[in-house]
């Protein structure tokens, strides 16, 4: 990929801009990925508590808010390699590009559960089997006791409806742009609320990855369904909006 900053002609002012490079563009999505791993992750571990998955849930949706806000003018803000994939997938993203995305969303994160894990360090209650209990996963990691089957079926279901609703809010000539971050926000938070239970909600496999490396053995072996799950729903979502909703418009007599 090349590091090289185009410049375009803005039609309405007729100067020119120039383009975010790769590097800007990787560098807003490992901080992106960074803002939300350290704070849905944060939030779990030093307030849930007090605050119960509302307050989780809030935290994923404004990290997710405040990140689109700040970086998704220079990188399109994904923060997730399945919303990558699901948007190269439905066309709405360069292939070339992917790579480079999704490594710097697992390093973002990566550094996110490192700086928490140094934070929880000098604590009073030092422990890192903590991080198990942040970890996505099925059986003694599902927070209710759910089993694979219906880890599987909500974090698919759940990402599929994430990427909908991206694709859709994002869609040129279809909706006010300027909201679109808040819309992504608010549809995280609904969908924390319904699979935090089930599989402690990541829908995101740089999340996942991120509290897995500290979470211990049990955590990295479940590790493949919280990468797998999240990639088959925005793969599927990609596929069936790009058919369904993106189609050409067909001209009437």
């Amino acid at each position: 990929m090349s590091d090289t900053a185009p410049a375009v002609t803005d039609p309405s002012t007729d100067q020119k801009l120039t383009l975010p490079s790769t590097a800007q563009k990787l560098t807003a999505e490992l901080l992106g990925t960074f803002i939300l791993v350290f704070g849905v992750i944060g939030a779990a571990i030093f307030s849930s508590a007090n605050t119960g998955l509302l307050g989780v849930a809030f935290a994923l949706g404004l990290a997710v808010v405040v990140g689109a806000y700040a970086f998704g003018p220079i990188s399109g803000g994904h923060f997730n390699p399945a919303v990558t994939l699901g948007l190269a997938i439905a066309g709405r993203f360069a292939w070339k590009d992917v790579l480079g995305y999704l490594a710097a969303q697992v390093v973002g994160g990566i550094l996110g559960s490192v700086v928490l894990l140094g934070i929880l360090s000098t604590g009073p209650k030092f422990d890192i089997a903590i991080f198990r209990s942040v970890s996505t996963g099925y059986d003694e990691l599902s927070p209710a006791g759910f089993g694979l089957g219906s880890f599987l079926i909500v974090e698919i279901v759940a990402t599929a409806i994430f990427l909908f609703v991206i694709l859709g809010v994002t869609s040129a000539g279809r909706a006010a742009s300027n909201l679109a971050p808040l819309a992504i926000g608010l549809t995280l938070t609904v969908l924390v609320l319904v699979a935090g239970p089930v599989s402690n909600a990541s829908f995101n496999p740089a999340r996942s990855i991120a509290t897995a490396i500290f979470g211990g053995e049990l955590a990295l072996t479940q590790l493949w369904a919280s990468i797998v799950a999240p990639i088959v729903g925005a793969l599927l979502a990609g596929v069936i909006y790009k058919a369904v909703f993106d189609r050409p418009a067909k001209l009437t007599a």
